[in-house]
């Protein structure tokens, strides 16, 4: 639904990429049910100026991440997880889980996923 709203608005945004992004909010534990999350295209350039009911991110922070065919987005962040435990990484829950998507062509899409990790 979201992502409809943006892109029917994506000739006000300057200078997008072709690629649409999407920022979760990190789940903090079971009792967690009900995040934010933002989405979005990528931009080539800093925006001085934002469309009304829009806002603009930056973001700067450490990531490990994965990418693969979008039809195993939940198994992707599995084993993206289970890496980073296994490889001794800190998850940073106070960062969003960003997620960029890519048109691969015959309506294939890949997704690819980068998890906040303490620098």
């Amino acid at each position: 639904m979201l992502a409809k709203q943006l892109l029917s608005r994506s000739n006000e945004i300057l200078n997008p990429t072709e690629t649409e992004i999407a920022l979760f909010e990190p789940k903090k534990d079971e009792e967690h049910r009900i995040g934010h999350y933002y989405v979005g295209l990528i931009v080539s350039e800093k925006l001085n100026e934002v469309p009304t009911g829009m806002d603009y991110i930056e973001i700067n922070k450490s990531y490990i991440t994965t990418r693969g065919n979008i039809s195993n987005l939940g198994e992707l962040h599995l084993n993206l997880l289970n890496w980073a435990v296994e490889e001794g990484y800190q998850r940073d829950l106070d960062s969003y889980i960003i997620e960029t998507y890519h048109l691969m062509g015959e309506g294939d899409e890949e997704v690819q996923i980068y998890i906040p990790i303490q620098a």
